[in-house]
């Protein structure tokens, strides 16, 4: 999926999620390990957003990996979507979704917003 982001949507969104990091430490922790699970499982950061947004995306989904593997992701994942303040990562990824589930994930991995300004294809 390409995506064009302007600096002024990346800086809101890195603004939001320090507002969390603040705000929820306990949260932003179970996001980045979400996020790093996902990077180095391979998969693409698209189908952690669909995943955390509860979207189909069948394009996205894991093909390569057994099914004890997706199911251990899976599980993983509903130690974040289970805590009492997902629906502040949820908005995050709702609102900003137009930047590109991959950039928001770079943002939760400390890349700056100057870093990702502009069309790019990360999945």
């Amino acid at each position: 999926m390409i995506t064009l982001s302007s600096i002024t949507n990346l800086q809101e969104a890195s603004q939001t999620l320090e507002k969390i990091k603040k705000e929820a430490p306990a949260l932003h922790e179970k996001l980045l390990h979400a996020v790093q699970l996902t990077r180095a499982l391979q998969f693409k950061y698209h189908y952690l957003g669909c995943s955390l947004l509860e979207l189909e995306c069948k394009e996205e989904n894991p093909t390569f990996v057994s099914t004890s593997v997706l199911n251990m992701y899976k599980k993983e994942l509903s130690a974040l979507t289970k805590d009492p303040q997902f629906f502040l990562v949820k908005q995050l990824f709702s609102n900003y979704q137009r930047i590109g589930y991959a950039k928001i994930c770079l943002l939760i991995l400390d890349r700056t917003p100057n870093s990702l300004v502009g069309p790019t294809s990360i999945k």
